[in-house]
């Protein structure tokens, strides 16, 4: 086939460009510029990763191509990180550039290159069935991506490959030195081109004005002051400059709650799983894979972080999105995440959390006694 591969200048997208060369397709290499850094800025690493894809195509001998799509990125995914992050909540850029970036915007611009398929560097598989298509969770669990790619349909994964599911990270480096590829020891990329290892403050602070306010005890008693609430997220150690706290221990500080709108943080010391520790969740907008619920209750496995261990818990389908009840206690569900449902490796889809019966998570009536009684 014809498969246009988003080559990103690291080793997966790298050893993926090889392994499809192999497999007999007619491979072109797509590196995509989401965003437009200034040129002096030293945290962004977008340039170098293009020289970088360039080379490896080049030692290919496979055709490159660039393709700038920074301005969808800025009104599609940057937007969006600002508002939630106006809003008090934590998003996840990551989820949102795969759904609106690499599998929306990447995947028209191969087929208008005439590409029957897609292919990127992810740790994920597809598996075809008389049902549809389902995702799965890649082979090598530490490296498994599928968590970020919960929002994509049957239309996308019709039409992608994804050349590393199957294999485990040590692998994929031993090929990439088998083969000479430039990139064999590059360094794994972490986090988000724009902000990359950077005060993230000081570079949310560009975009959203800091606002100092209180922090409070648990007892709603004022204990210090913050840089802004929006700066921070459930269950986040330290970085509060709270410090000889009159009549407090030598603990380290921990946010156990928000509030936005008197722009406040609580914070408690030590023994804060009775502050941060959540049976219950609602999520809002859910998409599933198959283009619906597996049904209007039922019961699976869920993460609420990446590389969390998959928690079994029962999902109630309603008007508002879902409720999500835990059969083990989930510690500081954040507002703005995603809580991504499984049945074993099978990636059911996805949903944004709303709320928890966490003390401070925002349910007017947590449960008295937990409802779930999960099977045997």
């Amino acid at each position: 086939m014809r498969v246009a591969l988003g080559l990103s200048g690291g080793v997966d997208s790298s050893v993926a460009a090889l392994l499809l060369q192999q497999a007999g397709h007619v491979v072109e290499c797509i590196f995509m510029r989401n965003w437009r850094a200034d040129a002096d800025d030293p945290h962004c690493h977008a340039e170098t990763d293009r020289k970088d894809a360039v080379t490896v195509a080049g030692h290919l001998g496979l055709r490159f191509r660039l393709r700038d799509f920074s301005a969808d990125y800025q009104s599609e995914v940057f937007r969006h990180f600002l508002d939630e992050y106006a809003r008090g909540r934590t998003p996840n850029p990551d989820v949102l550039c795969n759904r609106e970036i690499k599998f929306k915007v990447f995947l028209q611009a191969a087929q208008a290159l005439g590409a029957e398929r897609i292919a990127t560097g992810h740790y994920a598989r597809v598996r075809e069935t008389e049902r549809g298509f389902e995702l799965l969770r890649g082979v090598d669990r530490a490296k498994d991506q599928s968590y970020f790619l919960h929002q994509l349909g049957q239309y996308e994964l019709s039409r992608t490959l994804f050349p590393l599911g199957a294999m485990h990270k040590p692998a994929v480096r031993a090929l990439a030195r088998e083969h000479a590829l430039p990139t064999q020891a590059k360094k794994d990329s972490t986090g988000i081109c724009f902000i990359g290892e950077r005060d993230f403050r000081r570079f949310l602070a560009r975009y959203l004005p800091a606002q100092p306010g209180d922090i409070l005890d648990t007892a709603g008693q004022r204990i210090g002051t913050h840089p802004g609430s929006l700066y921070f997220t459930l269950g986040q150690r330290g970085g509060m400059g709270l410090g000889g706290v009159r009549g407090a221990g030598e603990g380290a500080w921990y946010v156990v709650g928000k509030d936005v709108a008197s722009n406040t943080l609580i914070v408690a010391q030590d023994d804060t799983s009775r502050w941060l520790d959540a049976r219950t969740l609602r999520a809002s907008a859910p998409t599933w894979i198959a283009g619906r619920a597996p049904g209007d209750t039922f019961t699976c496995q869920a993460q609420i972080r990446y590389r969390q261990a998959a928690q079994d818990c029962r999902v109630q389908i309603d008007a508002a999105g879902c409720r999500v009840d835990f059969a083990q206690p989930q510690r500081a569900p954040a507002p703005g995440q995603s809580v991504v449902f499984y049945q074993d490796e099978v990636c059911l889809g996805g949903a944004t959390i709303e709320a928890s019966d966490a003390v401070f998570g925002g349910l007017l009536a947590p449960p008295e006694s937990h409802p779930m009684s999960m099977p045997r």
